[in-house]
């Protein structure tokens, strides 16, 4: 059955209410820890069914945001999750707090009991009301940047279709579309300082009555992180400053001389080469072939797995007007179906972005069949296999970028380094702004600034004068989709780039520790998954100076002026 096949049903809330505390008393009232995993297992199937018709409903309404039947569904689900975990928590506290626990931690795993009481921690029924407003305003957010109509070269553009024009060859061709970018966010500021603003003061309710200092601990709990905290992430942090920063500012250094620039400006940044970054050679149909090719010769798993999502059209790559910017996998429950979501804009970010992506898909494919709780690891973890993915597919580029290959691979991993930085940023401003929620929405913006500097020090924004006023972070989606979650690609990049070492050493022995990894899908936390590998932890001091040497050499071993 294909994508377009899949039935999505409004549940009926009074049948789901009843079995969901149906459920609950027959836990409540198990003789035995048998009785107690029976109902588990009916619990497991009810969850996702409900699951499986909410994503089906993020899905059709981030394709199409004009969709008035899936904008309504969508405001559906946004009212109702709230009062459907508020079910959930009901259950989850009687199993979790089931005096045949020990028995049950035996059959699903201790680590499902931890995952509970972290959910358990961040939820009363006292915040249902916070947690519609938070689900609805963050959708206002998303509506708004895909609302963009950019009019540039004869046409109008959405955020995703600038983006060739933004890494253009031509620098006056990239200032303009750099500045017609900015002047989106420039003449929407009022609303995203507000949005923003809302979000904020919304969650720092939501942790004020459970009885948090300040949201940051709330969104960690959320992001069921019970292995680490905010003080192993600030070391980390402190890591990035110490041996990433310098490292960047010598790529940026290199890139300005390449381009006969006495110094980056905010536009040239996104360009590599004076002859313009490589280029995807095809179409969107030439290259998801190029991938069916790639797919079946790097392993028998990769193949079946690819020609599922093909033969079932779980992929939908091309920018559309109306269509969400950004790209994403998720997963439908029951019809065991990753699904692959992008914006193709004939930039190298296609092929990253659907290798990225197909790293999710890949795993949640190879622990489809795990209880709810175990199919999907923390996302730190998630995201070590979409980025690894990226450097595993290397000796396959040439099917995508002909050429131009090896000035991809130059591209790509330069990229990667440079992305540390910024990932930072993005973690420490969040951190800045939720311990400190009175800010003012110009006090943000000029917070943002600062961080910005600390860790981009070379940055100028003095060609395109409205992103002086701070507003740069307004089009990073995840600062307002998920909290505190945009540290976590930084850290898997610290991952796939061990990742990338070991695959250049031996590549058969990478696939399989990487296929391993996959196969535990989320059944431990980040750091008990790093030690079921042989990778490094990012959070222990050096991990990071032993990376930047490898890359270092590799990156001065290429001679650029042959791009």
């Amino acid at each position: 059955m294909t994508f377009e096949n899949y039935k999505y049903t409004r549940p009926n809330l009074e049948e789901t209410s009843k079995k969901l505390l149906d459920i609950e008393k027959r836990v409540l009232d198990a003789a035995s820890a048998k009785d107690v995993l029976a109902v588990f297992d009916e619990y497991n199937t009810l969850r996702r069914d409900l699951e499986t018709q909410s994503v089906l409903v993020e899905i059709r309404h981030t394709i199409d945001t004009t969709d008035s039947f899936y904008e309504e569904e969508q405001n559906f689900w946004d009212d109702y999750k709230p009062e459907l975990t508020a079910l959930y928590s009901k259950v989850d506290k009687a199993i979790y707090n089931s005096k045949f626990k020990d028995e049950l931690k035996k059959e699903i795993g201790e680590h499902y009991f931890n995952l509970t009481e972290t959910t358990l921690k961040v939820f009363s029924d006292e915040i249902i009301e916070d947690l519609k407003e938070e689900n609805k305003t963050a959708s206002e957010y998303t509506k708004l940047t895909a609302s963009a109509r950019i009019p540039f070269d004869g046409e109008e553009r959405n955020l995703s279709g600038m983006a060739k024009y933004t890494q253009h060859e031509d620098r006056e061709t990239r200032l303009e579309a750099s500045k017609a970018v900015a002047k989106f966010f420039k003449d929407n500021l009022e609303q995203f300082d507000n949005l923003f603003d809302k979000l904020i003061k919304v969650r720092t309710r939501i942790a004020k009555k459970l009885g948090f200092e300040n949201f940051v601990e709330v969104a960690y709990l959320r992001l069921r992180r019970t292995d680490y905290t905010s003080k192993d992430v600030a070391n980390y942090r402190k890591q990035v400053l110490n041996d990433v920063v310098p490292l960047v500012e010598e790529f940026k250094a290199a890139q300005a001389k390449r381009l006969g620039l006495e110094k980056l400006s905010f536009h040239d940044e996104s360009v590599t080469f004076k002859s313009g970054n490589p280029t995807p050679k095809g179409n969107r149909e030439q290259l998801v072939e190029s991938a069916k090719t790639m797919y079946k010769e790097l392993s028998p798993e990769t193949d079946v797995f690819f020609k599922f999502m093909t033969d079932n059209n779980l992929l939908d790559l091309d920018t559309k007007p109306g269509k969400s910017g950004g790209g994403y996998c998720t997963f439908i429950p029951n019809y065991k179906a990753p699904f692959i979501f992008a914006n193709f804009n004939a930039t190298p970010h296609d092929v990253e972005v659907l290798t990225h992506e197909a790293g999710h898909a890949f795993q949640v494919y190879q622990s489809k069949d795990f209880i709810p709780e175990y199919v999907w690891p923390t996302f730190e973890a998630c995201e070590i296999h979409s980025m690894s993915m990226e450097y595993l597919t290397w000796p396959w580029m040439n099917l995508f970028f002909k050429e131009e290959t090896e000035k991809f691979k130059y591209y790509h991993i330069t990229g990667s380094v440079k992305f540390l930085p910024y990932g930072v940023t993005v973690d420490e401003f969040q951190h800045a702004v939720y311990e400190n929620p009175e800010l003012t929405p110009y006090e943000r913006r000029m917070k943002w600034l600062e961080i910005e500097k600390k860790y981009l020090p070379s940055r100028d924004y003095s060609e395109i004068d409205d992103l002086n006023e701070g507003l740069f972070f307004y089009r990073q989606l995840h600062i307002f989709l998920y909290p505190f979650y945009y540290i976590d690609y930084t850290l898997a990049q610290v991952c796939a780039l061990q990742f990338w070492n070991k695959s250049r050493e031996n590549s058969k022995e990478a696939w399989e520790e990487y296929l391993h990894l996959c196969r535990l899908g989320g059944t431990k936390p980040f750091t008990e998954l790093i030690k079921a590998t042989s990778l490094k932890n990012p959070f222990e001091d050096g991990t990071i100076e032993t990376i930047v040497p490898e890359v270092k050499k590799y990156i001065d071993s290429v001679d650029t002026t042959e791009f």
